[in-house]
């Protein structure tokens, strides 16, 4: 696998558990419906101007919605930033829908609510809108060197993050029957590498807890260090 459209393919669909979450309504998605809504992301965000190399702004949170736009930009080479600050540049900015009062959104940027409808007609509908989408591949190809993830210290390219969920994969020895419990918001590019995208690759599924700190680790298993640091350690593994 060299990109997340490797890890996204479509021969990788299947009835499997992929991703779990609890909160105002339970999110569970197999694989089948979790890669076609990574899909559909991806053209929304195609259709509102989303490039290679435009940057979409995600206010997180431990639901599927953040997770799957990530994924759905990755798919377009387009480079994601989390926690934004309060004056927003980018071609496309997702947060809650009661929570997109709080920021200052620049002039031409797509802004798109999730987990409620919003009344201002000029925000988008994640929920509308990804149902209403192709289910097929983004038509934006993705190479291993487009970077797709921005924290302020560092981009991290597709293979940065396909090295890390690797190596995750083989230090928590996963197998498509494990469930990942990921704590936290899912933001950093650690919990992304060894949370959500190493369950993916190993075909296995992940249980997003939410809760304040970051962690992951098997369901009555190994644990992983999500802390800084993390990419080093990889590094030092090759």
């Amino acid at each position: 696998m060299q990109t997340l459209a490797d890890v996204l393919a479509r021969d990788r669909r299947s009835d499997a558990p992929a991703l779990f979450a609890e909160g105002p309504t339970t999110q569970r998605y197999d694989y089948r419906r979790f890669l076609t809504t990574a899909w559909k992301t991806g053209n929304l965000l195609h259709k509102l101007g989303v490039r290679t190399g435009a940057e979409v702004a995600i206010v997180p949170s431990a639901r599927a919605q953040p997770v799957l736009t990530f994924l759905g930009a990755s798919l377009l080479g387009a480079v994601t930033t989390f926690d934004p600050s309060r004056e927003v540049e980018a071609r496309a900015f997702v947060a809650p829908t009661d929570r997109l009062g709080e920021y200052d959104i620049a002039p031409g940027t797509a802004t798109i609510g999730y987990g409620a409808d919003p009344e201002n007609p000029a925000h988008d509908y994640w929920e509308g809108g990804v149902w209403s989408e192709n289910p097929t591949m983004p038509p934006e190809p993705a190479t291993p060197s487009d970077p797709i993830l921005d924290d302020g210290d560092r981009r991290y390219t597709h293979a940065d993050l396909l090295a890390g969920a690797e190596w995750a994969v083989d230090e928590l020895a996963l197998t498509a029957e494990d469930t990942v419990s990921v704590g936290g918001r899912v933001a950093s590019p650690a919990v992304l590498a060894a949370g959500v995208i190493a369950p993916l690759v190993a075909g296995a599924s992940t249980r997003l807890d939410g809760g304040d700190g970051d962690t992951a680790g098997v369901v009555d298993g190994a644990s992983i260090d999500v802390s800084d640091g993390f990419f080093e350690r990889v590094e030092a593994s090759r």
